[in-house]
């Protein structure tokens, strides 16, 4: 990737019904985790970094990401193919192509830093991290799968339509995924140890 930018998706369009608040804004190591994202992804070095949500959040993530290309999804009950859509026709209006990597990071799954995604990128292909044995996110697409993803149905599902294949990292986190009341619990539960983590990748 050395000399490219790299576009990003942030997919941050869910309704968070599991939940009973809105992911995006849920506070990890002093940041909330749209804001988290935004800053690793960059970080990274991808350029442009669109921010997919729903309506009732627009105005809150403009607040905390005044920079941000945010793009609204008026249906997010689709799921995670149509916030990407979204995401891709923002970033096509200013293409020819599609680009020939895209990093995509669910909002809801934060554990990973900026060295994630470099590493990722040195890839071909469509890739995931793993560790542990585990697969998480962010992941990386390549050019064919997000022609997939272009022409399948909103409501497709993502993991039937795309393979991708693993990539090992070192990421103690990578499974962290903010979905129910429990997994708050955890997030409180390992707070300190979480923000050293995110410390330690802001210093390299």
């Amino acid at each position: 990737m050395e000399g490219m930018s790299i576009p990003a998706v942030v997919l941050a369009a869910g309704q968070s019904q599991r939940l009973g608040q809105p992911k995006a804004l849920v506070p990890i190591g002093g940041k909330a985790l749209i804001v988290r994202a935004w800053n690793e992804l960059r970080t990274a070095g991808c350029e442009p970094i669109v921010v997919v949500v729903n309506d009732t959040l627009a105005s809150e993530v403009q607040c905390l990401l005044p920079e941000a290309r945010l793009v609204i999804n008026p249906h997010p009950e689709n799921g995670r193919t149509g916030t990407l859509q979204h995401g891709l026709e923002a970033l096509m209006a200013n293409r020819d192509a599609l680009p020939e990597q895209l990093v995509m990071a669910p909002v809801d799954r934060p554990g990973w830093r900026a060295e994630i995604v470099r590493r990722l990128l040195d890839e071909a292909g469509c890739v995931v991290p793993s560790s542990g044995g585990r697969n998480g996110h962010p992941v990386v697409l390549d050019k064919d799968a997000l022609q997939k993803v272009s022409n399948a149905a909103p409501d497709a599902s993502l993991r039937e339509l795309l393979v991708f294949e693993p990539v090992d990292v070192d990421a103690p986190w990578l499974d962290l995924n903010i979905d129910t009341a429990e997994d708050l619990v955890r997030l409180e539960r390992h707070a300190s140890a979480l923000k050293a983590y995110f410390q330690q990748g802001e210093g390299i």
